[in-house]
């Protein structure tokens, strides 16, 4: 199935349906009076968070959604039925935002959480609703109102405790098919990795957590280079960050350098998400002569000026790998429990999320922007120069016989 983590749509709520005018007509009972009765409320949009789904490739080619209008009122004070809801289903971790306003209406982030989006119209009134003591054959109704209409966009994030960080062919996949049941693709060329990859790591009967992949950065990934950059927003729902870093690559790009492009890379992306929590892990230690390694890793170290958790691996190995998963188990484990005694900390958390979100949808309109400038420049000048040659061949030719 292909995956896709922006969709947008139009959603229409239901009309409310109109009152009725009726008048009571039986035989033997004279002067009946009034008994039109109210319309039934529309349908209103609702979304659900599915946990048997994990893209949004559905709402890519289907963009229109209504729901049901509510039923007209009818004689002898019957009410009409109201609409059905429209309940739209999304992966976990999908948020929805009114495009027109910026406003985020909803965001999924547990199972079965259901959240409405767009309110369906009120019902109309029946003329019953107006007798009163000084007009005994109300000829008067009210129309249902319009349900609400709105174009909203749905951007999905992946929700993952831990989230992967590095260059292409850093050793993200080798490590996620190492501590975990998940098998991404891996291979010796850059960009193996496509789309975000999730993997369970069960360090213990009881306890686990979910670790996200994602496709690598590169150098020029904040200005739209690669494919990182469009992926980099489903960080932004870790508690954790891992930056792996390859000890032996293959080109010509050093460690050191490594480690500090895709810090920058980050940074420019969003300032807020690069001050998560975040851990360094030097891969491909087996790859790198004994006498070397100590050097290798110390330069990565002073290049960042790194003073957080260090940690030296092999991901095709699984050297280190058991430890990492444990101290990371641990440090999950408290913060749940610190969370639990001052739910403050969840608030600020949330609120850090919030901001990451912001940064990065503003930092993809920019480039989005950019890239539609530099489109109609180029169109323009395509343009131009036709005109130029359709000149150049506007020639006046005279035949001038012998």
């Amino acid at each position: 199935m292909k995956f896709v983590d922006e969709a947008t749509i139009t959603v229409e709520a239901g009309k409310g349906g109109n009152g009725c005018m009726s008048f009571r007509r039986e035989k033997y009972i004279p002067k009946g009076g009034p008994d039109g009765g109210d319309g039934g409320d529309g349908g209103s949009i609702l979304v659900e968070a599915d946990p048997g789904l994990n893209t949004l490739v559905d709402y890519h080619f289907t963009r229109k959604h209504k729901a049901q209008t509510g039923q007209a009122g009818m004689g002898r004070q019957c009410t009409g039925s109201k609409g059905e809801d429209l309940i739209l289903k999304v992966p976990v971790g999908t948020t929805v935002i009114d495009l027109d306003t910026g406003e985020v209406l909803a965001d999924l982030v547990t199972i079965g959480q259901v959240e409405k989006i767009a309110q369906g119209g009120f019902h109309g009134l029946g003329n019953i609703r107006y007798k009163s003591s000084v007009n005994r054959a109300p000829r008067q109704t009210s129309n249902g109102s319009e349900g609400e209409f709105r174009n909203v966009k749905f951007e999905l994030k992946v929700l993952a405790d831990v989230g992967l960080l590095g260059l292409p062919n850093a050793g993200k996949s080798t490590f996620v098919r190492a501590v975990s049941a998940a098998t991404p693709k891996v291979a010796n060329y850059p960009f193996t990795t496509l789309v975000p990859s999730l993997g369970v790591v069960r360090t213990e009967q009881g306890r686990s957590f979910v670790v996200a992949d994602i496709p690598g950065i590169i150098e020029g990934a904040a200005e739209g280079a690669g494919l990182g950059i469009r992926f980099l927003k489903h960080l932004a729902r870790n508690r954790v960050l891992l930056h792996i870093v390859d000890m032996a690559p293959w080109d010509d790009i050093t460690p050191p350098d490594a480690a500090v492009i895709a810090v920058k890379e980050l940074a420019k992306f969003s300032q807020t998400l690069s001050e998560q929590p975040r851990w360094l892990v030097l891969n491909k230690i087996d790859m790198v002569p004994a006498e070397e390694l100590e050097e290798r890793c110390q330069a990565v170290i002073d290049a960042l000026e790194w003073q957080g958790p260090v940690y030296k691996i092999s991901a095709l190995t699984k050297q280190g790998t058991t430890a990492l998963t444990g101290a990371l188990q641990d440090f999950l484990d408290k913060r749940a429990k610190a969370i639990l005694v001052d739910p403050e900390l969840l608030v600020q958390e949330d609120a850090m999320r919030s901001a990451v979100d912001t940064e990065a949808r503003e930092h993809v309109n920019k480039l989005r922007e950019k890239a539609r400038d530099e489109a109609r420049a180029n169109r323009a000048a395509r343009e131009k120069d036709a005109d130029d040659d359709d000149d150049n061949y506007d020639v006046e030719v005279e035949y001038v016989s012998d």
